[in-house]
C-alpha cells in the first residue's frame, strides 16, 4: 500500500503511538531538540458503539482520555466535532474521526496540538481539525478541507502559542499515516514561516499498535509523568531560547472566531 493513502484499519481499535517530537528554530538564533514521546491514536465512532476498551475513558487511571479535554469541554467531544464540521459547512465526514492526542497521566494533562482525522465513509480524507492549546488555557481549531495524506496544507497564524513568536505568518501541515509489513506508522509536521521565510519545523512521528493493558505499561513505566515533562520542558526550551537573546512577544489577545479555516 502506498504510503500516502489514508489507511483505516478494519476493525477499528484505539491505538497508541510510540515516537518522537522534533523542533527546530531557524532564526534569530538556532535552536533544536527532540525527545521521546507516546501519544493516543483513537477511532471515535468505533468506540461509541465498542467502548475503549482498555484505555480508561472520562474516569479516573493512572492514564486516560476524557472528553472534556477537548472542543468545547462537554461530555461528548465526538459530537462537538460533528457539530463544528457541520457548522463550518463541511458534508460527508460520515467515516471514522481518528483523533490524534495526548491522554492524561495521573489525572494531569497539557495538550499543545491534537489532530483530528476525518474520514468519508470509503475511508478517504475529507477534513483534519488542528486544535492548538497554549499554556494560557486558550484554545483554537485550524480546519483544512479536503486534505490528502502528504500534500503540504496551508493556514494563516491567528493564535498565540510561544512568547518568541509574534502572530503572523502561516503555518505549513503535512500529514503521513502508512503501514507496511505489518506496520503502521503516522507523522504530523507543522512548519511555520514569517514573511522571510522558515522560522520553526515541527513535527510528531510514532509506530502504531493496538492499547492494550501491555502497551499501557509500556508508556507509563516507560515514559514517567510524561504529561508533566511536557509543561516542564516548554518552560526549559522557553528558558533557552532568552538566554540566546530570541525577543520576547507580548500575548495578544485571542481571535474572535474559535475556528480558521
Amino acid at each position: 500500500m502506498s504510503p500516502l493513502q489514508a489507511v483505516t484499519p478494519a476493525p477499528a481499535r484505539a491505538l497508541i503511538g510510540f515516537g518522537q517530537v522534533r523542533h527546530t528554530r531557524l532564526k534569530p538564533a538556532r535552536h533544536a531538540f527532540d525527545y521521546p514521546t507516546y501519544f493516543l491514536m483513537l477511532p471515535l465512532r468505533a468506540l461509541r458503539q465498542d467502548g475503549s476498551g482498555a484505555l480508561a475513558r472520562n474516569r479516573r487511571a493512572l492514564l486516560s482520555f476524557h472528553d472534556r479535554d477537548h472542543g468545547a469541554g462537554g461530555p461528548d467531544c465526538l459530537a462537538w466535532l460533528d457539530d463544528l464540521l457541520l457548522a463550518e459547512g463541511v458534508k460527508g465526514a460520515d467515516g471514522e474521526i481518528w483523533l490524534h492526542t495526548y491522554p492524561r497521566v495521573l489525572g494531569y494533562t497539557f495538550k499543545p496540538v491534537s489532530f483530528w482525522y476525518c474520514h468519508r465513509a470509503d475511508g478517504t480524507l475529507r477534513a483534519i481539525v488542528v486544535e492548538v492549546n497554549n499554556t494560557f488555557g486558550e484554545r483554537h481549531c485550524y480546519l483544512l478541507d479536503a486534505p490528502l495524506y502528504g500534500q503540504e496544507l496551508r493556514a494563516n497564524k491567528v493564535f498565540h502559542v510561544s512568547p518568541f513568536c509574534s502572530i503572523e505568518g502561516r503555518y505549513r501541515f503535512r500529514f503521513m499515516r502508512s503501514r507496511r509489513d505489518g506496520i503502521e506508522k503516522t507523522v504530523a509536521r507543522v512548519d511555520h514561516d514569517d514573511e522571510l521565510g522558515p522560522l520553526l519545523q515541527t513535527s510528531v512521528s510514532g509506530t502504531l499498535q493496538p492499547i492494550s493493558p501491555g502497551s499501557l505499561r509500556k508508556a507509563l513505566w516507560g515514559y514517567p509523568a510524561m504529561t508533566l515533562g511536557v509543561i516542564a520542558r516548554i518552560h526549559w526550551q522557553a528558558f533557552k531560547l532568552w538566554r540566546k537573546h530570541v525577543p520576547f512577544v507580548s500575548k495578544p489577545k485571542p481571535p474572535d472566531l474559535f475556528v480558521t479555516r
